[in-house]
């Protein structure tokens, strides 16, 4: 199925890198007018090129050697901004008695802890928090408010030696077998930020192969 987004605008955060491109180009394809910002200029120019011709921050502090610049830091890029991206898109939303706001949250912090990200896990769980309440206020208004909540996803080049060690050390816990693909998040994303979601608000989707499921370290064989 394609143009489920004909006619459609979306602003995406974070579509410079990984995830974020993904989501940016599978909008395109699907006819939305995207506008999305990044932090590497040189990044979003190459992704606009790519486009035209066709979630991250992740510092690890221990808690004990946190400081409170690194918890803002990951606070402010993660939890704020959420609240002011959202904030500045709403007018527009409202007016026109319609909107689709996808947020891009995680596994971590909301089903997972893992030790030197507490402060990353402190965000992803109020972001949740954050599109819970909003949905309840937006939903008046025509705006649903959903999330994404990713699991281990290769954005690194699998033939690289980071990322043979990322696949390595995570492949075995997953049921699948395999670390997510971007575009399997991004299609998450295009289905709640369709028509087709027209009855969900409020809600998450968990989309980790299967990796919160089995109890403790268990691993699948």
């Amino acid at each position: 199925m394609t143009g489920r987004l004909e006619g459609k605008a979306a602003i995406i955060t974070g579509g410079t890198n990984g995830i974020g491109v993904a989501i940016v180009e599978v909008f395109a394809r699907e006819g939305a007018r995207v506008l999305f910002t990044g932090r590497n200029v040189e990044r979003g120019k190459a992704v606009e090129r790519a486009v035209k011709a066709k979630g991250g921050i992740w510092p690890r502090h221990m808690l004990a050697d946190m400081t409170e610049r690194d918890w803002d830091h990951v606070l402010d890029n993660n939890l704020k901004s959420t609240f002011l991206v959202v904030k500045a898109c709403m007018p527009a939303m409202t007016k026109q008695h319609y909107g689709r706001i996808v947020l891009t949250t995680s596994i971590t912090g909301n089903r997972v802890g893992i030790p030197g990200l507490v402060h990353y896990s402190a965000s992803k769980g109020g972001q949740n928090g954050f599109l819970y309440s909003a949905a309840i206020e937006l939903a008046p208004h025509g705006i649903a408010v959903n999330g994404v909540e990713p699991g281990n996803i290769l954005v690194r080049d699998p033939k690289s030696a980071d990322g043979k060690a990322h696949i390595a050390r995570y492949k075995g816990s997953i049921p699948l077998k395999r670390l997510g693909r971007p575009e399997e998040i991004a299609n998450t994303v295009l289905f709640l930020a369709s028509d087709e979601a027209s009855y969900i608000t409020g809600q998450t989707i968990i989309v980790d192969g299967g990796q919160i499921r089995p109890e403790g370290d268990r691993v699948i064989l």
